[in-house]
This record gives C-alpha cells, sequence and structure tokens, in this order.
C-alpha cells in the first residue's frame, strides 16, 4: 500500500516491516560457526513478530540463492553486516570520546540499548510509533533482556513534535549527542528530511554527532527500488519498496549538514565494505550504489 501522510504501521506492516526484514538480514548473519555479527536478539525478535517469510528467511527454508549479486545469502549477510558495524563503530567513538546521550531515530528492532558495551552513565533513547516501541520493550523484557545503558523510550510518530518529547523525556540540550538515523532518509518526503536535520540542529550542543547514509541518486537506476522489489519477491518477501520509499529530488545529507556548518566524513559504499574486508557485489542495484555509503557529521 502506497504511502499517505497520516499512515502509520505495526512490525508487520509498511514501514515497519521493513524494520523487522532488517533484523532478519542481522539474525542471518549471527548465524553459524563462523559469525559476523553478534546480535542475539534479532532471531527471537523477529519469530516473535512472525512473519513467515523472515522466519522462515533465517531458518533456511526459503531465501536467496548464490547467483544472485545482491541477494545472496552470503550478499545479504557482508551488506547487513556492513552497514550494523558501520554504526556500532559510530556509537562506541562517540561515547569514547566521552558522550553520554545517544537518540536513536526509528529505531524499529534495532537492539544497540541491549547489545553495546555503554560507558557508565550513559542514556540511550529510541524514537519510534508506540506499538514498535511497546512490542519490542515487552518482547525483549520477556527474554530476559537488560539494557546495557539506561534506555528511555519515546513513543512517537516522527512526524509529530518529536523533539519536544524527546527534551520531555531528558534529552539535555546542553550536552553532546549521538544521532542515528539508520535506514530511515528515504522513508521520508524530501522536506521531511530537511526538517528532521534542522530538528536536530536545533537539539545539538557542540560536539554533537550524527551517523547517517549518504545516498548519491546520481549513479542509481530511477526504478532501482522497483526492479529490486521484483528480486525480492523471488526469495519470499512482499515488501514493495517502490510504494513505501518517497521519490523526488532531495538534498543528500551530506550536502545538508555541510552547508549548516557540520564536519562532514563520508565512508563510500566501496570502502566500507573493503573495511570488513569483503568485496562490494558487482552490480548496479548494490547497496545505495558504490559512490553512496555512509557518513558521520560533527557540530563545532
Amino acid at each position: 500500500m502506497a504511502r499517505t501522510d497520516n499512515d502509520s504501521w505495526d512490525l508487520t506492516s509498511s514501514v515497519g516491516a521493513t524494520a523487522t526484514s532488517v533484523a532478519a538480514s542481522r539474525a542471518m548473519a549471527s548465524q553459524g560457526p563462523d559469525p559476523l555479527l553478534d546480535d542475539p536478539w534479532a532471531d527471537p525478535l523477529v519469530r516473535a513478530v512472525g512473519i513467515d517469510t523472515f522466519v522462515k528467511l533465517i531458518d533456511g527454508e526459503i531465501g536467496p540463492t548464490d547467483d544472485d549479486p545482491v541477494l545472496s545469502r552470503r550478499a545479504m549477510r557482508e551488506q547487513m553486516t556492513v552497514r550494523t558495524r558501520y554504526f556500532d563503530d559510530f556509537f562506541v567513538q562517540a561515547t569514547g570520546s566521552g558522550i553520554r546521550q545517544a537518540v536513536i531515530l526509528a529505531s524499529g528492532l534495532d537492539t544497540r540499548a541491549y547489545r553495546l558495551p555503554w560507558p557508565a552513565g550513559t542514556v540511550v533513547y529510541e524514537i519510534d510509533q508506540p506499538e514498535v516501541i511497546e512490542f519490542k520493550t515487552r518482547t525483549l523484557a520477556g527474554l530476559g533482556a537488560e539494557p546495557t545503558a539506561q534506555r528511555r523510550t519515546v513513543a512517537i510518530d516522527l512526524r509529530d513534535d518529536w523533539p519536544s518529547a524527546l527534551v520531555a523525556a531528558g534529552l539535555d540540550t546542553q550536552q553532546p549527542t549521538a544521532w542515528s538515523a539508520e535506514g530511515l532518509l528515504v522513508y521520508l518526503p524530501p522536506d521531511a528530511q530537511d526538517r528532521l536535520f534542522d530538528n536536530i540542529a536545533a537539539l545539538s550542543a557542540p560536539g554533537s554527532r550524527i551517523a547517517t547514509e549518504h545516498m548519491d541518486m546520481s549513479n542509481i537506476p530511477s526504478d532501482w527500488a522497483q526492479r529490486l522489489t521484483e528480486r525480492s519477491r523471488r526469495i519470499g518477501s512482499n515488501i514493495n519498496l517502490a510504494e513505501l520509499f518517497y521519490p523526488g529530488e532531495r538534498n543528500t545529507a551530506t550536502e545538508y549538514l555541510a552547508a549548516r556548518g557540520w564536519q562532514v566524513d563520508v565512508r563510500t559504499t566501496e570502502q566500507a565494505f573493503a573495511a570488513s574486508g569483503f568485496e562490494l557485489p558487482n552490480d548496479e542495484l548494490s547497496p545505495m550504489g558504490s559512490s553512496s555509503g555512509y557518513l558521520t557529521a560533527t557540530r563545532d
């Protein structure tokens, strides 16, 4: 179903189902005698959501074949490992520099509040739809999971007044904050993406950092979402990315943040794969294109 201005979702529908898909990929990357990731909560969370396709994907009952350079099991594991390690390292480095508050925007089934080695006194804020927050909190509590930081949830839609809700939850705008917007930007209209960064800037003391994707759409086929959707249906997925993404020209995060005084460092997809010892698949639908990638920006 195509997006609307006031749509909502849980972890089985619309944008929420993509969060479950991402967790399924983390679960796959955490499998085997030589796991690429260590996320013990991804697998049980996906099973608790109960989307049959993703459970079978984790169990190897259905899924990718090695003849697809983007959607083979190996490619999916490596792609998710590259992405997860980037944002993991971002938070580890930010807190290593002394930052003691982190905000995970559109947190979905993100488990970093439970598995990263947060320094004592760190507060991790998670923002997402109320149903998503409630489900993850309840499920992880039932599994006996304990946060490794002080976790505070902010159950609100990012289209609403989330800055006020975040401050009400305790965010100290006089202290630097580490922000992540992982896998979020393409699900926002172009103008909403700009407002997101404006709101982050308004809440960020000097020394704050943000990590997100750098999307160079000029090197990606215009119908890439539809083509990737068609390919993913071969592994049983019914998520229509072309309906969930917002089209149209948009500022890149790199340009927008740099123009507003943030110091931006970009790691291309190819560089990110190489940093993990992987080779970027030779395919035009490889993750965001080789010239796209990830960025960290710091506010002076």
